[in-house]
């Protein structure tokens, strides 16, 4: 960690290894807008599986998901809980192709009503109240659409509160999903991790007051890596700034093996991104200063390099490679990169974290929502405006 706070000293843009000169200046590209989205539904995230598009999120207080092609064109849409308020807020593909989107529900279902074919003995005329409908989200929701399909499988796990679901990971194995729920402190983080079949074990919660997990890492010995922020001790690491950012290695049996936090005194931080190879993207807020902060990791936690870029919004990060977010400053690697007022911007590293190119998407996007690569598609990226979601790829 003192390796880490000397490397933020060193500058609040760049870090540069010594060994290394600086590169000549990159011209920023545009991305290549591939289709819109009308954003009139809350789309939150997407996902690629071959070359279909899967959309996922909530249209008044039901998820759903749906497919389009390259060109925008709807292939399939589908309720994922018909019968029950829900949210969609994360997805994946596995290897195999397979959609996994997770969000939360309630499982608490109205009575049916009874039979139109039987008249109820009544003499008083009495008028029932309707059911009490309990529309409280506290059970995590996991659906799995399989590739070639267009119709999901519902897998539950019912919390004692309700919960936010933030951050999911899948392979052959089964998943892993990230979140926080609610405390009589506040909120604390929580992880839950299920087997192929959809069979969910006992969740790990991490803090009690004021904690969040917004990302997960399922590694192939087993052990997971879960980032987000927390405002209190955790696994015997004390609070450093007002918020840290915090990266907790789980064991295969569902215990805390290892806590790293941030240790600007100051700050309030966070890790909202997380990719296998330990490329997080989150937060830096110091005062009224607001940047994306960008680093690589190896897998004893040791930052290799890292990045400070004036900022808003969340992090996107991919593979080893690329980073996604709202630039609001110069880049000083960057030729033309001056924004007047936020603009998203992809940054593209190389093993030893010099930027090695850089795409935009236009000015009025204001929010950028997600980042994914197949091999049929390539890299993509979506923002959004008041008006439409934009799904771009590299130029």
């Amino acid at each position: 960690m003192k390796r880490f706070l000397s490397l933020v000293l060193i500058s609040s843009l760049l870090f540069i290894p010594s060994t290394y000169a600086a590169p000549s200046k990159i011209a920023v590209k545009a991305l290549k807008l591939i289709t819109t989205i009308n954003a009139s539904e809350d789309i939150s995230g997407f996902a690629v599986s071959g070359k279909t598009i899967i959309l996922f999120g909530t249209a008044v207080d039901r998820a759903f998901a749906r497919a389009v092609d390259i060109n925008g064109v709807e292939l399939w849409r589908v309720p994922l809980d018909p019968d029950s308020p829900s949210i969609a807020s994360v997805g994946a593909v596995d290897g195999a192709g397979n959609i996994w989107i997770a969000g939360a529900t309630s499982l608490l279902r109205p009575t049916p009503a009874p039979s139109a074919s039987l008249t109820p003995i009544n003499p008083d005329n009495v008028v029932n109240s309707p059911d009490v409908f309990n529309a409280e989200l506290s059970a995590v929701a996991l659906w799995k659409i399989p590739i070639g399909t267009s119709v999901p499988t519902l897998f539950s796990a019912q919390q004692s509160t309700p919960v936010l679901v933030t951050g999911i990971s899948v392979d052959k194995s089964g998943a892993s999903i990230v979140g926080l729920t609610q405390t009589p402190q506040g909120s604390a983080g929580f992880v839950i991790s299920t087997n192929d079949l959809g069979e969910f074990g006992k969740p790990l919660l991490i803090g009690a007051k004021s904690t969040t997990l917004d990302a997960v890492v399922r590694h192939s010995d087993s052990t997971l890596t879960v980032t987000g922020s927390s405002g209190e001790t955790i696994g015997g690491k004390k609070l450093a700034g007002v918020i840290d950012g915090i990266i907790v290695k789980i064991s295969k049996t569902n215990t805390i093996l290892k806590v790293v936090r941030s240790s600007a005194i100051k700050a309030e931080r966070n890790w909202n991104s997380a990719t296998s190879t330990l490329l997080l993207g989150g937060s830096v807020t110091t005062g009224s200063k607001i940047e994306s902060a960008v680093t690589k990791f190896s897998s004893t936690y040791t930052p290799t390099w890292t990045y400070r870029f004036l900022s808003t919004g969340p992090v996107f990060t991919l593979g080893s490679t690329y980073a996604f977010f709202n630039s609001t400053g110069t880049i000083v690697q960057l030729s033309n990169w001056k924004p007047k007022k936020s603009q998203p911007i992809l940054l593209t590293f190389d093993s030893k974290g010099l930027i090695t190119s850089a795409y935009s998407a236009p000015v009025d996007q204001k929010e950028v929502i997600g980042l994914v690569k197949s091999k049929e598609l390539g890299v993509l990226c979506m923002s959004v405006n008041s008006e439409l979601f934009s799904i771009y790829a590299l130029a």
